[in-house]
C-alpha cells in the first residue's frame, strides 16, 4: 500500500510561484511513476505532469509546460511540483498520484491540496 500526501498548496498572485510536494510512505517501490492532476470547480480531473521514479523521463500538459517542472527526491520519497508564472486558470485542487505496478493504472491518490491564483 502506497500513501500520498500532498502539501504547499496556497493562494498566491497571478505571475507568483508554489511548490507542492508529495511524500510517500509505505511500501514505495522505485519502478513507480508519479504523476500530478488537478481538478477545478464543475472541471473535470486533467493530467498535468509525470516522472518515472527512476529516470527523468518526464511529460506535461501543453497548458503547463514551460511554467511547471515536475522532480523528486528519492531519498526523502517525496516528489514535488514547482509551478511560476502561476495564472488565475491554474485554480484548482493538486492531486499527487502514483500509478500501481502491476495494473499500470493510477491507484494511489493523495488527499489533494487547494492552489487559488488571484488576478
Amino acid at each position: 500500500q502506497v500513501r500520498l500526501v500532498e502539501s504547499g498548496g496556497g493562494l498566491v498572485q497571478a505571475g507568483g510561484s508554489l511548490r507542492l510536494s508529495c511524500a510517500a510512505s509505505g511500501r514505495t517501490f522505485s519502478r513507480n511513476t508519479m504523476g500530478w492532476f488537478r481538478q477545478a470547480p464543475g472541471k473535470e480531473r486533467e493530467f498535468v505532469a509525470d516522472l518515472t521514479w527512476s529516470g527523468d523521463s518526464t511529460a506535461y500538459a501543453d497548458s503547463v509546460k514551460d511554467r511547471f517542472t515536475v522532480s523528486r527526491d528519492n531519498t526523502k520519497n517525496t516528489v514535488y511540483l514547482q509551478m511560476n508564472s502561476l495564472k488565475p486558470e491554474d485554480t484548482a485542487v493538486y492531486y499527487c498520484a502514483a500509478k500501481n505496478i502491476v495494473t499500470l493504472r493510477y491507484d494511489f491518490w493523495g488527499q489533494g491540496t487547494q492552489v487559488t491564483v488571484s488576478s
